[in-house]
Formats: C-alpha cells, structure tokens, sequence
C-alpha cells in the first residue's frame, strides 16, 4: 500500500437512524467512546450524521455503515452504505 493510499482513504462510520424523514437523506446518530486524556475516564460522544439513501429503504432504528463521500448538499457528507440491522 503507497502513501497516496492510506493518505486517501475514506472514513467509514457505523450509527442508528433517527431520521428518515427526509428525501433520499437520513439522520444517523454515531456513538463514539473515547478515553478522556488528563482524568482517564471513558466519555461518550455523539454526532449526528446527514447520510444519502439513494433507494429511500432505510428507516428509523436502523444499524447503518455509512461512509464519507463528497459534498452532495449543504450538510450532507455521508453516504449510506448497508444495512447492518433492521429496527426491530
């Protein structure tokens, strides 16, 4: 693997679908746990992702990898992948 490679590579994130309300767009809350650098402890932290559902098939509750892409529209910059698991 060359240095362009890894350089390039595009960041692939996995989260919940809490908004479908949207055309060819959800909302996906992405849970991230990291160590908190001075007291050690584990804070969670959270971001909501505009991702693009090209087939309109994803709905709320839904697991989701999405994966970043280029800017389709003023917030969007994700793009939905697959679908790890439905809501239940």
């Amino acid at each position: 693997m060359s240095d362009t490679e890894v350089r390039n590579r595009r960041k692939v994130r996995e989260g919940i679908v809490v908004s479908d309300k949207m055309d060819k767009t959800v909302v996906v809350l992405v849970t991230d746990r990291v160590k908190h650098r001075l007291y050690a402890k584990t804070i969670t932290r959270t971001k909501r992702l505009h991702a693009h559902d090209e087939a309109n098939d994803v709905r709320e509750g839904d697991r989701v990898r999405v994966s970043e892409t280029k800017p389709l529209s003023k917030t969007k910059r994700w793009r939905v992948v697959e679908v790890l698991e439905r809501a239940k």
